[in-house]
């Protein structure tokens, strides 16, 4: 084991993304009388939010808003530019996964534990404070103005141990987010597989674990 570092994806492998953003569309779609159903909200939000990020680089909050008005669209419920920023306000509130904090401890008792995030620095540090746990440092998109799967925050998190990549183990619930992106660029990665998915063909992750409970297991802490 050459790893002293433990890299972690935040929104959807340490907090719970899914349920932070139905509840946001539902509690905002209510007000407007409007009852969405939240498998459809994610099921649109993940279609939407790629395109958006695959555009010119934008902050995170903007990305929210945009991607709320073309979610709200799918979805039948004529959303407003100015009430779009809901999805930003709600943010700081998405559940940390129970597992998350204790799991973090643990891995933190013997390796250096570090975030790379599609996220801005300021909103961030909001979901920072509700996990709490102090990571060593983060990779975010407002500072490589980039957006997983892109490489830039891959590439800077080997900039940030000397460039020896062996060093780095990252852990991710997203497989076209991370761990395919990291597996193409040699990483060791370990698929925090929430969602008890099937793996995609052709993919290595070094073992699947159903939460960070088993990836402390797994690395013996």
């Amino acid at each position: 084991m050459t790893w002293d570092t433990v890299t972690f994806d935040c929104y959807g492998t340490l907090v719970d993304w899914e349920t932070g953003i139905a509840q946001a569309f539902l509690t905002a779609a209510a007000a407007d009388g409007l009852a969405l159903e939240p498998a459809e909200v994610i099921s649109a939000y993940h279609v939407v939010e790629p395109k958006v990020e695959a555009g010119p680089y934008r902050p995170y909050r903007d990305v929210l808003a945009e991607t709320a008005l073309r979610v709200a669209e799918r979805l039948g419920w004529p959303l407003t530019p100015g009430r779009a920023g809901f999805m930003v306000n709600s943010l700081p509130d998405w559940p940390v996964f129970p597992d998350t904090r204790p799991a973090l401890e643990r891995i933190k008792s013997r390796f250096k534990i570090a975030i790379l995030s599609n996220i801005d620095d300021d909103l961030l540090a909001a979901t920072l404070q509700r996990i709490g746990v102090d990571f060593d440092w983060a990779v975010t998109a407002r500072q490589t103005r980039s957006y997983k799967p892109a490489p830039g925050h891959f590439h800077e998190a080997i900039r940030k141990v000397g460039g020896q990549r062996q060093r780095l183990l990252h852990a991710a619930q997203s497989l076209f987010h991370d761990v395919r992106p990291a597996c193409e660029l040699g990483l060791s990665v370990v698929w925090v597989n929430r969602k008890a998915e099937a793996r995609d063909e052709g993919l290595r992750p070094l073992c699947d674990v159903a939460d960070l409970t088993g990836l402390a297991d797994w690395l013996g802490v």
